[in-house]
């Protein structure tokens, strides 16, 4: 009688442990499965760094159409601070240009160049555009220029070395920021890690 009741005992203890073991595995896949859906938007941060949702704006293309960020969610954005006189600024741009044609529609990207016009060096508004059109004929870019005349999206990004880059994956989740030029392969890889 004593064995059998040992027995019970530690058939219990081995049942309990099982049902524990089970208990955190599908705790475990619940998490798992959050994660995979995402937090809800209004659930995570609004902020700069990696893992928060970055500020939405919305801004006029050259084309005059408005766009903006947060409708583009489902896709990766790499979002770009610059100015035309700016020579790292200069420099990176072929290297967006190649990326764009090259790669940006397999790997579901969009660029946003957002001109941070307000710094632009001209006096008036219209020569500051004509300057940022000028600037896009001449090195031939197809990718959204967006203009921020009053440096309302440069501000919110606290963009203070030229150019800055801002991954966002497809979940609208910063991944990471670049201060300074990119070149084709930095971009690549970068854009790569992402999703």
């Amino acid at each position: 009688m004593k064995k059998n009741i040992g027995l019970l005992m530690v058939v219990l203890l081995i049942a309990a442990m099982i049902g524990t073991y089970v208990k955190q595995q599908i705790d475990k896949e619940r998490e798992i499965e959050s994660a995979s859906l995402g937090k809800e938007v209004e659930e995570r941060t609004v902020g700069l760094n990696k893992g928060d949702i970055p500020p939405d704006f919305t801004l006029t293309n050259l084309d005059g159409e408005e766009v903006t960020l947060s409708e583009l969610r489902g896709k990766k954005v790499v979002l770009n601070f610059w100015a035309t006189w700016c020579p790292p600024c200069k420099a990176e741009m072929p290297h967006m240009q190649n990326y764009y044609d090259q790669y940006a529609k397999e790997d579901n990207v969009e660029i946003l160049a957002v001109n941070l016009t307000s710094a632009e060096r001209d006096v008036t508004a219209d020569a500051k555009i004509d300057t940022v059109m000028t600037f896009r004929d001449g090195f031939e870019l197809t990718f959204p220029i967006l203009l921020d005349p009053e440096n309302a999206a440069g501000s919110e990004y606290q963009v203070i070395t030229i150019p800055t880059t801002y991954f966002i994956d497809s979940t609208g989740t910063i991944q990471q920021a670049i201060e300074g030029p990119m070149n084709l392969e930095m971009l690549k890889n970068t854009v790569n890690a992402l999703d």
